[in-house]
């Protein structure tokens, strides 16, 4: 039996390269041309398909475990959809005001169109006294 050399699983770029160029093999056989395998002392061969699949999802840049906020604490992310509440209010929540770095007392005059709603923030130093 001829021993393989184990080659240092991919990461990053060339994980996402090699799966490319790779897209005609199972999924199995990707993970196994990427180094995500071991070799039991038996000689079996073993593919680690949770350590690879993990691997593409860190390569693609994405979160799974959700941000924290900073209080340390996850939580809802802005979906940037609203729904009209029962009393006919609509409420524009606090992600949607932190990501835009507003702070209590900012102004806005609203603009309504047909089915439109447009805020634009009143500059304090322009402010009609």
């Amino acid at each position: 039996m001829i021993k393989k050399k184990k080659v240092e699983p991919l990461t990053g770029d060339s994980l996402l390269k090699k799966v490319r160029e790779l897209e005609t093999l199972s999924k199995e056989a990707k993970a196994r041309e990427c180094g995500y395998y071991t070799v039991t002392k038996n000689g079996v061969e073993r593919v680690n398909m949770m350590k690879f699949l993990n691997a593409l999802i860190d390569a693609e840049g994405i979160e799974l475990d959700g941000k924290m906020g900073s209080n340390g604490q996850g939580g809802r992310s802005a979906s940037y959809r609203i729904r009209v509440q029962s009393n006919l209010n609509l409420l524009i929540g606090a992600a949607y005001t932190k990501q835009m770095d507003l702070k209590p007392g900012d102004e806005f005059e609203i603009s309504l169109g047909r089915k439109h709603i447009q805020l634009k923030q009143i500059d304090p130093s322009e402010s009609e006294d």
